[in-house]
């Protein structure tokens, strides 16, 4: 059995994933204000280190590659010994897109489409996007069961809905690839990590934060990261009587 340390913190603790830039940085800012001792998951740590010195006091960094299980692995560890609990987990790590940054958003979308993209791809896509956030909730598993009101909320998207797409007239499903799907295998992972974890009293709710213009979609989003943000932040401060399971975004439900 995991030995879980005594708490050496009393404030309430966060991780989130992909948090030393865009949304992620500024769900640690507001989870920060709202008196979180924020922990940075960043696969760069000199970036998380320079984004925690940014939110402030209350931030610290912790070097986390989704894709890498001893990442992973050391991560929960650091967690568990500097802090000995874990309230809220953020999975906001992910990646669109594999290859030239320069390269335009319509030629990205394109070249993601299930007819053309390399397999190889979309295992790295996959990796990132939804083993990752399996890897990462499991191994956090013993903090979250032994921190009363713990709950996960996971960074989903509008673009992976089924519904949405199978919509003709919806004209993103002329971009649903292999971001878009592995999206839709995050939401089925977040609703299945929901009925598993709600004999523990954890709740586990995907949000989507719309159009956010960020590095994900070479910053063409309609909204800014702090409307971007406010969602997950919502959710992430509900206490255990809210609902689990669910699809959300600002603008209300989400269809899977």
């Amino acid at each position: 059995m995991t030995q879980i340390n005594t708490p050496t913190t009393t404030s309430p603790v966060a991780l989130i994933s992909g948090a030393n830039r865009g949304i992620g940085l500024q769900v640690a800012k507001d989870l920060a204000a709202h008196g979180f001792a924020v922990v940075v998951g960043s696969r760069n740590l000199q970036r998380g280190q320079e984004a925690a010195a940014e939110i402030g006091a209350n931030a610290s960094a912790v070097q986390l590659d989704v894709a890498d299980g001893d990442s992973i692995a050391a991560a929960a560890d650091h967690i568990r010994t500097r802090f000995g609990r874990l309230d809220v987990l953020v999975n906001n790590a992910g990646v669109s897109f594999l290859g030239d940054q320069n390269t335009p958003l319509p030629v990205r979308a394109s070249s993601g489409l299930l007819s053309v993209v390399p397999l190889d791809i979309v295992r790295q896509i996959y990796e990132i996007n939804v083993f990752g956030v399996i890897a990462l909730t499991q191994a956090l598993l013993p903090l979250l069961r032994s921190t009363a009101g713990s709950r996960v909320v996971i960074v989903g998207s509008g673009g992976g809905s089924l519904a949405a797409n199978a919509d003709t007239d919806n004209p993103h499903r002329q971009m649903f690839g292999v971001y878009s799907a592995s999206k839709t295998a995050l939401h089925a992972v977040s609703l299945a990590f929901a009925t598993a974890l709600a004999p523990d009293g954890i709740p586990v709710n995907t949000v989507d934060p719309g159009m956010t213009s960020t590095a994900l979609n070479d910053f063409q989003g309609t909204k800014s990261v702090e409307q971007g943000a406010a969602h997950i932040v919502e959710v992430a401060l509900r206490g255990t009587d809210g609902p689990t399971g669910t699809f959300t975004s600002d603008e209300g439900p989400v269809p899977w």
